[in-house]
């Protein structure tokens, strides 16, 4: 659980080498959902920067398989929080071995990380890659792109999601080129930055390139080194457009933890708007409810199989049932929805997924009614996403409060800004005095969806409500 750094690439590849599994922890997370996926992963080490200590400390008597805390000490001295005793504690700096590593056997099938994503009828499920899962992802993209070692990558991304680990770092590594490494995106000083590191290409997702598309337009805005963006998605409407400003090559793709990059637009074959057709180590159809193909033009859903061995996920991690599923009928199931055209062209349509995309973030609608719902003046709540200013997605939750009972929005927010990530907190709370459902009791989230932001909806930002990270 470590914030973009040196030493977190540095424990990242120890543990690749020493054939520890690794848990990439993202770093907005606490309390019960922390507890969770520490638990699930049955990690009996964490390696921690300072500022997190005090959130394993919250959790750490519920975590008996806990055995170490890897403390890395970045001078701000907060102090030592109280730990149960069954738990000892090491300074990172103290672990690094100046004599020859061990050698363990490890092979291009050896499970290389556990990389948990965001459930949508139940809890977060811990995705298990392969080393060859992450070299083939980072070997795709140099080809793809075209990087050499003259390139200099950018990344704002955290390293606990596999687009900084393994398409910009490991990324770099095999093209032999640099990479610089920020902490957090800034829209306002992105070009400034590129011009004073030589940035010749970034990544981007969600929002990103929105928010760089609507800064103040200025004279200057060709003059940046900047020649190549990898990512998705790219409204439609901006994409020649940004091209045009910046002065650079967007390649679009569709992917996903589970299969990396499935489908691609290259440099001498693309179709704008589109994913791009499908690469040649997969297999992919569009399928109906029941796995029958479906004819070209028709939506349905995106299922894929690998036609390379352990390039793809190997299973969700302590979750067979779930791994079952996903795989039904010899082909793995996206949970989203596209279709192609006549040339094999793939459109992505939108998620079959109980979930809200943010910013990048894929938040589980799940996660933040089970946190709701724990409110003792709440009898049931409904979360979904709602269209964003920036693309993509904002949270919103329509909420039922019990007879009798009152609560108001900043006391809402206040108990979810306390209990869960600063990226999921509802933006958008909506009082109801009943959600839609089905005769089996189902909540028909479709129907809230539709109705989106209504007159009564109250907005967090609107208000003036800053979350604290």
């Amino acid at each position: 659980m470590m914030k973009n750094s040196l030493e977190n690439v540095d424990v990242w590849f120890a543990m690749c080498k020493l054939n520890i599994l690794e848990v990439p922890i993202n770093t907005s997370n606490r309390g019960h959902l922390l507890q969770y996926l520490l638990a699930q992963s049955q990690s009996r080490a964490v390696v921690v920067d300072t500022e997190f200590l005090t959130r394993i400390a919250e959790i750490a008597a519920d975590l008996p398989s806990l055995e170490h805390i890897i403390w890395h000490d970045d001078g701000t001295h907060l102090g030592m929080p109280f730990l149960p005793p069954h738990i000892a504690v090491h300074r990172l700096s103290d672990i690094y071995l100046s004599g020859s590593p061990l050698r363990p056997d490890i092979t291009f099938a050896s499970p290389s990380v556990i990389l948990y994503t965001s459930g949508t009828t139940g809890p977060s499920k811990g995705v298990v890659l392969s080393h060859e899962a992450n070299l083939n992802l980072a070997r795709h993209l140099q080809w793809l792109v075209g990087y050499e070692s003259h390139d200099v990558l950018y990344t704002a991304f955290p390293l606990f999601h596999i687009n900084a680990k393994y398409t910009s770092v490991m990324c770099a590594m095999e093209s032999d080129a640099k990479l610089v490494m920020d902490q957090r995106f800034t829209a306002s000083g992105f070009w400034d930055i590129c011009r004073r590191k030589g940035i010749t290409a970034f990544n981007y997702q969600g929002a990103l390139l929105m928010m760089l598309w609507k800064q103040p337009e200025k004279p200057d805005d060709l003059a940046n080194p900047v020649r190549n963006a990898f990512g998705a998605p790219c409204p439609v409407d901006i994409w020649e457009p940004f091209e045009r400003r910046f002065g650079l090559h967007l390649t679009e793709v569709y992917g996903m933890t589970e299969i990396a990059i499935a489908t691609q637009n290259t440099k001498t074959e693309r179709r704008i708007g589109s994913c791009g057709k499908v690469c040649s180590y997969y297999d992919m159809r569009i399928v109906d409810d029941e796995d029958n193909p479906l004819p070209t033009g028709s939506a349905g859903e995106i299922v894929v199989r690998p036609k390379k061995p352990s390039i793809m996920i190997d299973e969700y991690f302590r979750m067979p049932d779930a791994t079952l599923s996903a795989f039904r009928n010899m082909w793995f199931h996206t949970g989203d929805r596209g279709k192609f055209d006549d040339d094999g062209y793939l459109y992505f349509v939108d998620r079959m997924k109980d979930c809200v995309r943010r910013r990048g973030e894929n938040i589980s609608s799940f996660e933040v009614e089970a946190v709701i719902n724990t409110h003792t003046a709440v009898l049931e709540s409904a979360v979904f996403g709602a269209p964003s200013e920036l693309g993509e997605e904002e949270v919103m939750a329509a909420i039922v409060l019990k007879p009798d009972c009152q609560l108001s929005e900043i006391e809402l927010v206040d108990y979810c800004a306390s209990r869960m990530a600063h990226f999921a907190v509802p933006r958008f709370i909506r009082w109801v005095s009943e959600l839609p459902k089905t005769p089996s009791q189902r909540i028909q989230k479709f129907k809230l969806r539709e109705q989106a932001i209504t007159s009564d909806t109250w907005d967090r930002d609107r208000s003036g409500y800053v979350i604290q990270r």
